[in-house]
């Protein structure tokens, strides 16, 4: 059944849990039966009492993430190199193990963080934005975009090193997510035209990137694009990370003032228009920095799904539905899955490190299972 621009999010019968570039396909089924009224969730001070817990246990995560990995690292060494930074009086390491866990580990973890709560957000305001419950911040085509950039990058020999490669990435998908706008110039913003026209968008991508893949015939080329292709944050740096957090804010900040126009949509856009939102501006806007976002994010680590499926899913279990907590929590945890997934991809068959992405698709697929039969819709 295809979805129409009043019909209520909800689950197809079937749903096809790969790589989130296969995933783009067949997400425009919805449920026929009409939308339950938002819920409050816990009070004011449950929720600030789960969100203190949630920011504890994120920078807990961090620590403890901080010193998983080949080399060994205490939380002693861990203040010898965070102390001199922040003014303290703390015998500095070595140089080189300084470097190790600063200019190596620290960040990676500190990326690991801030595109799973990128990831979670956008996926909450695209299942919105959408009313599709299988929605994520691969819908609009986005990452197969940033593949054909990154593709094209490593096979023309474009840029040099990881700079290149994320530079290409970039470009593809904001070239990705300017074509999705141009097709849906004419035809307008309603819910399943953006979600059919990203398939589209997807499929026209996708096909770039196998070609030009095809193309080269260079084995090394075909090997270092997958290992990207799959998500991985072993080149992560400081430069980075301080863009991603940069707009990963500024991102969470405009989610948030949009939080009421976000539970409106709930209803469906004839009363969200009811209520004075102006529906396609809204939707504009939403879209806009979702993909910005997602871009900076894909271009960062690559692609990384089941993050912004599972998450908000499993967010709204505890908080409910409303977006001004839904959004903040969903960030939170996020951050916390994706910093102990990328921890486990470090480790489980060390000293050879898998992509983030292969470990976040075989924890999601249980865990969106489970999500799927507490909904009763398995």
């Amino acid at each position: 059944m295809s979805a129409s621009a009043d019909a209520p999010s909800g689950v197809p019968d079937t749903v096809d849990l790969l790589h989130p570039a296969a995933r783009e396909h067949g997400r425009a089924a919805s449920a026929e039966t009409p939308p339950a009224p938002p819920v409050s969730g816990p009070s004011g001070l449950s929720q600030a009492v789960l969100l203190l817990i949630g920011t504890v246990v994120l920078a807990g995560s961090l620590m403890v993430s901080v010193r998983i990995g080949v080399a060994d690292v205490g939380y002693t060494d861990l203040a010898r190199v965070v102390g001199p930074r922040l003014g303290l009086d703390v015998e500095p390491l070595p140089r080189l193990i300084d470097s190790l866990i600063w200019d190596l580990r620290v960040p990676r973890v500190l990326m690991a963080a801030l595109v799973g709560a990128s990831l979670a957000t956008c996926g909450a305001v695209l299942q919105a934005v959408t009313r599709n419950a299988l929605a994520d911040p691969y819908l609009l085509g986005i990452s197969s975009g940033a593949s054909t950039g990154a593709v094209a990058v490593v096979v023309l020999g474009v840029g040099g090193g990881a700079v290149g490669v994320t530079g290409g990435a970039f470009a593809g998908a904001l070239l990705s997510f300017g074509l999705l706008l141009l097709l849906l110039r004419r035809t307008g913003l309603d819910s399943a035209r953006i979600v059919l026209t990203g398939v589209i968008v997807a499929e026209l991508f996708m096909a770039l990137t196998s070609l030009v893949l095809t193309a080269s015939g260079d084995a090394d080329s075909i090997r270092a694009i997958t290992h990207w292709l799959l998500g991985s944050m072993t080149s992560t740096r400081w430069d980075p990370v301080v863009i991603c957090a940069v707009v990963g804010v500024v991102g969470l900040v405009v989610f948030r003032l949009h939080s009421t126009a976000l539970d409106a949509f709930a209803f469906g856009t004839d009363t969200a228009s009811s209520l004075g939102i102006d529906v396609r501006a809204v939707r504009r806007v939403l879209l806009l920095v979702t993909a910005v976002m997602t871009a900076v994010a894909v271009a960062s680590v690559g692609a990384i799904g089941f993050v912004g499926l599972i998450v908000p899913h499993g967010v709204r279990f505890l908080v409910g539905p409303l977006h001004r907590s839904l959004l903040p929590f969903s960030a939170l945890v996020g951050a916390v899955f994706l910093v102990w997934t990328d921890a486990l991809a470090r480790v489980a068959f060390a000293p050879q490190e898998v992509p983030v992405g292969v470990f976040t698709a075989l924890l999601g697929v249980p865990l969106f299972l489970l999500v799927m039969r507490k909904r009763g819709e398995l």
